[in-house]
């Protein structure tokens, strides 16, 4: 890989200070998830190509009709994710890029992630490999079904939109985790939290975004 994982020009930690402004101006207040984003190469994550934009907080095509999510998002999901404090254990659906598990490894004990898609999956894996992150353990499947074989999970963080709940993910929540999913069709979705007490789900409406869809199968 001939990218630096320091930066230069573009990608430097002068330009990432630059993008945690950005992400204070929208309201983003979780020091540890700041701290986290700034010191993450994201431009590790993209094609070469589009590394000096890689700290806009823009979302840029990864391949595969797949996306690295925009900062914002990323930082906004893993801090409504540590909002009742520290987790040890989260299932990551839709490993992708691997941008957003190389955040929550950085903050959490353990990140499961499962990724339907194998060539990103593959080449998320030597990008954890070259930046030593050794608490991330990832899944070729299919994201709808979760990771029911290591479960129960602190917390779930679903990184596409489907229209209709996984509601195999909900059963994977520890009582009082929380499940942070984008819902809906193209042009409609919504961020959804979920949090489990006892055998009940109560659910919160956060705000609009746009996602690429969740879909079924392998490839």
């Amino acid at each position: 890989m001939s990218l630096s994982i320091n930066g230069v020009g573009m990608t430097s930690q002068r330009t990432r200070d630059r993008l945690i402004n950005i992400l204070r101006e929208h309201q983003i207040e979780n020091e540890d998830v700041l701290s986290v984003i700034a010191s993450t190469p994201r431009h590790l994550f993209v094609d070469e190509a589009l590394s000096s934009r890689a700290y806009e907080n823009i979302s840029l095509p990864i391949g595969h009709g797949q996306t690295i999510s925009q900062p914002y998002m990323v930082a906004r999901m893993t801090e409504l994710l540590l909002a009742d404090g520290p987790i040890k254990r989260v299932l990551e659906v839709g490993t992708g890029s691997g941008y957003q598990t190389a955040i929550l490894s950085k903050l959490v004990f353990s990140v499961f992630s499962v990724e339907r898609i194998r060539p990103l999956l593959d080449t998320a894996k030597d990008k954890f490999r070259q930046l030593k992150l050794n608490n991330v353990l990832t899944r070729y499947s299919d994201g709808g079904w979760g990771w029911p074989e290591k479960a129960p999970f602190d917390a779930i963080i679903v990184t596409a939109a489907p229209e209709v709940l996984p509601t195999s993910l909900l059963e994977q929540l520890v009582d009082g985790g929380r499940l942070i999913i984008p819902m809906g069709k193209k042009g409609e979705q919504e961020l959804l939290l979920f949090q489990r007490v006892g055998n009940k789900f109560h659910k919160k409406t956060l705000e609009k975004v746009s996602f690429v869809p969740l879909l079924k199968g392998r490839t």
